[in-house]
């Protein structure tokens, strides 16, 4: 694997795993298949998250260039709690701090991060994909992207908007981000 694009779904109506895409997120799911037929990489795989809101930000990108997507749970977004959390981006924050904090029924960072990891890995090492979109949510995208810049964190989470795109490639064997999405 030579490049892996890194995508957070598009505006939904909600943070369920069936809420569907806005008019606005159907727009920018079209600006996203805009983004990668007008660019000159050559996308081999996707991978998405089984949430609808993440299917819908690349199905028309990949229906129109005949790509099936991958389903992997392993990018589904994180819970934080199974109960309701008042002050939940309290919660979030701490819970990139420390990233063993978990609330009844909640994944913590270190657990979504080697649930997601190895799918990573798995990625990088296949050689026979050049360049693999991987779609998924906000809270993992951080996680993930801290594999690969140790600075990523809850400031870059809270900067990061719907969609967004990061890039991961492999410079002079040291990896290197860089957002796309403007």
């Amino acid at each position: 694997m030579n490049r892996l694009f890194m995508i957070r779904h598009c505006n939904a109506e909600g943070q369920h795993k069936d809420s569907p895409l806005t008019k606005s997120g159907v727009n920018q799911a079209q600006g996203l298949a805009t983004f990668f037929e007008q660019s000159s990489y050559e996308i081999d795989r996707i991978i998405s998250s089984p949430y609808l809101r993440a299917v819908e930000s690349i199905k028309p990108y990949a229906d129109k260039n005949n790509i099936p997507i991958e389903i992997d749970p392993r990018l589904q977004e994180r819970v934080l709690s199974e109960e309701p959390v008042d002050d939940w981006i309290d919660v979030l924050e701490q819970s990139f701090t420390d990233l063993d904090f978990t609330l009844p029924g909640g994944e913590s960072s270190n657990d979504a991060r080697e649930r997601s990891l190895h799918l990573i890995e798995d990625i990088m090492n296949n050689e026979s994909s050049e360049n693999v979109i991987i779609v998924t949510h906000g809270n993992l995208l951080a996680i993930l992207l801290k594999e690969f810049q140790v600075d990523i964190g809850f400031t870059h989470w809270k900067g990061f908007t719907n969609p967004d795109l990061y890039l991961v490639q492999k410079n002079a064997g040291e990896y290197i981000v860089e957002r796309l999405w403007k």
